[in-house]
């Protein structure tokens, strides 16, 4: 099982809708995947399932089937996390729908990760069992799916929440809008990272570890970055977004990387997933069809240009899957 998150600190970049683009293309490519929302907004969840649907999962408080019925017992100190709902999107997706209400486990996330170092034993086994919840609950899912991989869309913040979401990342692909704050996420992203991934290898070498625990690695590969929603005229981002992707590869490489930089731009750098445009036309169409760009017909009213552009999503997000799949040694039949 494959687990790669996609994080960025800078809200409004477009990240929800590539998970939610990517698990359609990984399913279209014959790869079986789980989609977990651990963003507390739950947008990855309103893209994939109707309102409707969305009211019968919240409904029932004695058996919430999103994220937080998993890891509700955590949360009221009764037990540990009990078997996830995995919702079927389609044959080769599974989704673990999020919830409004996982914002209560943020206290219980922040109180463990110090209390793994706990010299009690029972301290220290309940703290692990908090802040490995998210990665034992993925995957229980992949089993039940047999899925190969799976997605997580975060919030874009640096909270616990995020942190317990990222230590159970074998990697992690960072969306970027060709903007300031972007750059400044970056900068943010790179040292914490850093220090998630060195605090969690001390946790686990140095803390009281229940027994038969299942542990994620933690290890939060930096895969690449995505560039998005850049304004394109004759084939070419306009010179206001073009200075800023420029400075993309050198700030990717030092604060994310912690490498010394080069002289590269975004057209050879390897650390560049893809550049997606916004396909601003196309995405009203795909919202009320409630299907990804890619996927829309004449029927939806991809006619014209529209279908061409249509086309060309389908080659841009096939092409960032392949990318992704590549450097996560993830095998499309």
């Amino acid at each position: 099982m494959k687990t790669i998150a996609f994080f960025n600190n800078k809200g409004g970049v477009g990240k929800t809708t590539v998970v939610y683009h990517l698990a359609w293309m990984f399913s279209k490519l014959g790869v079986n995947i789980v989609a977990v929302d651990l963003d507390p907004q739950s947008n990855l969840t309103t893209a994939f399932v109707s309102d409707e649907r969305m009211a019968e999962l919240w409904n029932d408080e004695d058996d919430v089937r999103t994220i937080l019925g998993a890891i509700q017992p955590l949360v009221e100190r009764l037990g540990d996390i009990s078997d996830p709902w995995v919702e079927e999107i389609d044959d080769n997706i599974g989704l673990i729908p999020g919830d409004l209400g996982l914002n209560v486990f943020e206290d219980r996330l922040a109180a463990a990760w110090p209390a793994c170092l706990d010299d009690n034993q029972a301290n220290a086994a309940d703290a692990f069992r908090v802040m490995t919840a998210f990665y034992r609950i993925m995957h229980a899912a992949a089993e039940k799916r047999n899925a190969d991989v799976v997605i997580i869309d975060v919030g874009p913040n640096l909270g616990a929440i995020n942190r317990a979401a990222l230590v159970a990342a074998d990697h992690v692909v960072m969306p970027l809008g060709a903007n300031l704050f972007s750059l400044r996420g970056l900068q943010n992203i790179g040292p914490k990272l850093r220090e998630w991934r060195l605090g969690w290898n001390n946790r686990r070498s140095q803390g009281k570890v229940p027994r038969k625990l299942i542990m994620p690695s933690g290890e939060m590969e930096p895969v690449g970055y995505i560039v998005l929603q850049h304004v394109v005229r004759q084939d070419r981002p306009v010179k206001a977004y073009q200075r800023w992707v420029d400075r993309i590869p050198e700030v990717y490489r030092s604060h994310v990387l912690n490498e010394s930089t080069t002289d590269v731009d975004t057209k050879s750098d390897p650390n560049m997933l893809a550049t997606l445009k916004h396909y601003r036309s196309l995405m009203p169409l795909a919202e009320d069809a409630r299907k990804p760009v890619f996927m829309l017909k004449a029927a939806d009213g991809a006619l014209g240009s529209h279908a061409r552009a249509v086309q060309d999503a389908y080659s841009d997000f096939e092409h960032l899957a392949r990318a992704i799949a590549d450097k996560c040694e993830i095998v499309i039949p």
